[in-house]
């Protein structure tokens, strides 16, 4: 990971949840050392974003979310990206449903109210919280749709309307 850093400007890592006994249940690893290499990435300076794919009955409960969101802030710091992602039933777990976008909406809800800056909901298109506002002056810096970039209130890496540095690589 340390000769990895040298070569990457950015980098958006899945936390995939916040307890251990979802790794080894689900993805037959271990959360330690992906909690490692989000510290490792911050601490070389690398813009980091995470993503969490919110899988009902399974990483969805509001007190994991909020201790994901808690470390986070005090791990990597609030200018650290998060994007809860909506899942679809597919491959081994069709047996559930989708996630209910209430859940999405609620989780950001839980991650601003953490004081984390740039939340964002995933796969979930037209939603607001695809859009990127600053979090200073709340104004609408980057309209998402999508795939799709519109509207863009940046100028030089800096909110256009109260010029507050926004998190990103802007060059």
């Amino acid at each position: 990971m340390q000769e990895l850093c040298q070569y990457l400007d950015g980098a958006n890592i899945d936390l995939k949840a916040f307890t251990e006994d979802f790794y080894l249940r689900m993805a037959q690893g271990r959360l330690a050392p992906v909690l490692r290499t989000l510290k490792t990435l911050k601490g070389k300076g690398i813009h980091l974003e995470i993503t969490n794919l919110v899988i009902p009955t399974h990483n969805d409960t509001p007190e994991t979310v909020r201790k994901m969101c808690a470390w986070i802030k005090d791990e990597l710091g609030v200018e650290t990206p998060i994007h809860f992602s909506r899942f679809y039933p597919l491959y081994k777990l069709r047996n559930l449903p989708p996630t209910p976008v209430k859940t999405l909406e609620r989780n950001r809800k839980i991650a601003m109210e953490a004081g984390l800056e740039y939340v964002y909901i995933g796969n979930v298109p037209g939603h607001e919280g695809e859009r990127t506002y600053c979090p200073q002056c709340k104004k609408l810096l980057i309209f998402r749709q999508g795939y799709s970039i519109g509207e863009v209130n940046l100028s030089k890496g800096k909110c256009k309307f109260c010029g507050k540095p926004i998190a990103g690589i802007w060059a």
